[in-house]
């Protein structure tokens, strides 16, 4: 039988730098540190892949939806209402099944819509929204941020905004800015108090036709590909969870990796990451119709 020859490609230069990083590293590890395959693995750095953070907003009214958005594969973030009937048991499904947990904090508009319990409005003085706000994260467990449940109004406003990160840097919080005002100040101020924070890139179902929600997914895409990160904001509608739990199969074949909110900002990952090393430790406007209003901008990514 004639052996079949193969040839061995030469390693490349970043190859063999990452492989003696590596060696040096675990030169300097103490005795007995376990490493584990997984861990490298997870933490490695992927130039290559460009992040998706997907925020399911509106949880907590609907067991049923709630339960079917929780079912989508992988890294996905769900915001929770406060004081709804199902807010509670969704959160720590939601926690229990390795996903990340967002308060969804209703928040004043410019048409002074009716808010629900909790919400935050202008009127308030100092102390009134302080303790509506820390009444209201204390109604949703495992809550790793904050971001707006309407709000066109409130996050225009600078000294709110300012009582808001304060009350989010306190508690080691981030904030993601919904957008859902063209003049918002929220993630500028998030900014100035070291609060880590995101923007909205897309929603993507204002309107909840398939077609359009596809058409909302691949402007996601396409600015995951062109800045590396694209931030998304649907809701547990029936269409919705459809399209993405068929489409979330796909997105790693292309080159898209969907990640938490705290990854983004430097939370979950990169203190696991850290502790596996350390022997001490729209482009353009969009028009939602859920009252997600007057939206447009660049949104982008601030963090410390």
């Amino acid at each position: 039988m004639k052996r079949r020859s193969s040839k061995i490609k030469p390693a490349t230069p970043e190859l063999l730098s990452l492989t003696l990083l590596t060696l040096f590293l675990l030169a300097f590890l103490p005795a007995g540190f376990e490493v584990r395959a997984e861990d490298i693995a997870e933490c490695a750095p992927d130039p290559a892949a460009k992040r998706l953070v997907i925020i399911i907003d509106d949880m907590g009214h609907s067991l049923a939806r709630g339960r079917a958005a929780l079912a989508l594969p992988g890294k996905i973030n769900f915001a929770v209402i406060p004081y709804t009937p199902h807010g509670v048991e969704l959160a720590e499904r939601a926690h229990d099944t390795g996903k990340e947990v967002l308060l969804h904090a209703p928040m004043s508009t410019v048409d002074n819509d009716p808010l629900s319990r909790g919400g935050l409005t202008s009127q308030m003085d100092r102390e009134e929204f302080r303790a509506t706000f820390a009444a209201a994260l204390e109604q949703v467990p495992h809550v790793k941020g904050v971001n707006n449940h309407m709000g066109s109004d409130l996050t225009q406003r600078r000294p709110q905004m300012a009582w808001l990160m304060q009350e989010l840097r306190g508690r080691e919080l981030y904030f993601v800015d919904s957008r859902t005002s063209d003049k918002t100040v929220a993630a500028t101020v998030a900014a100035e108090f070291s609060v880590p924070n995101i923007s909205r890139s897309i929603f993507l179902d204002n309107d909840r036709d398939t077609k359009v929600i596809d058409e909302r997914f691949q402007a996601l895409l396409r600015k995951a590909d062109s800045t590396g990160l694209g931030v998304a904001i649907g809701h547990p509608y029936p269409e919705t969870i459809a399209y993405l739990k068929e489409e979330l199969l796909t997105v790693h074949e292309r080159g898209f990796r969907p990640v938490f909110v705290s990854e983004v900002v430097g939370g979950a990952l990169e203190e696991r990451c850290l502790a596996n090393t350390d022997a001490s430790a729209p482009t353009g406007p969009d028009l939602p119709n859920h009252r997600h209003s007057r939206e447009s901008g660049n949104p982008g990514m601030r963090g410390f």
